[in-house]
């Protein structure tokens, strides 16, 4: 399993937190979740961190099974029509830069 991460490092305009979560909610997510070979999208707003840690307004998550199918979902129209909708965000409510990552992942059961 893959993740892409797409990291929001930044701030988000004065007074316009909750416009800016609606936004995202309303107008990218219909669109991150047909990406062709993800199986889990996940859409994470920054509540709190460390004191001097950079701001992460946003986090975005979408998981693939495999590289093919993140190279597809990268390709895919409503990839292009996302990156479109987030110029209009970060013109409208934010401040900062988005940056990818790409992690594989292992899980491991809590022990109690």
């Amino acid at each position: 399993m893959l993740t892409r991460y797409a990291l929001f490092e930044g701030t988000v305009k004065e007074g316009q937190t909750p416009a800016f979560r609606s936004f995202v909610n309303e107008n990218l997510v219909p669109l991150w979740t047909t990406f062709d070979g993800a199986v889990e999208v996940r859409v994470m707003f920054g509540e709190e961190r460390d004191e001097g840690a950079p701001e992460f307004p946003l986090i975005l998550a979408i998981s693939y099974p495999d590289k093919a199918a993140m190279e597809r979902a990268l390709s895919c129209e409503a990839r292009f029509k996302s990156r479109e909708v987030t110029g209009i965000l970060v013109e409208r409510y934010f401040d900062g830069r988005i940056h990818h990552h790409v992690t594989s992942a292992s899980e491991f059961p809590v022990k109690v």
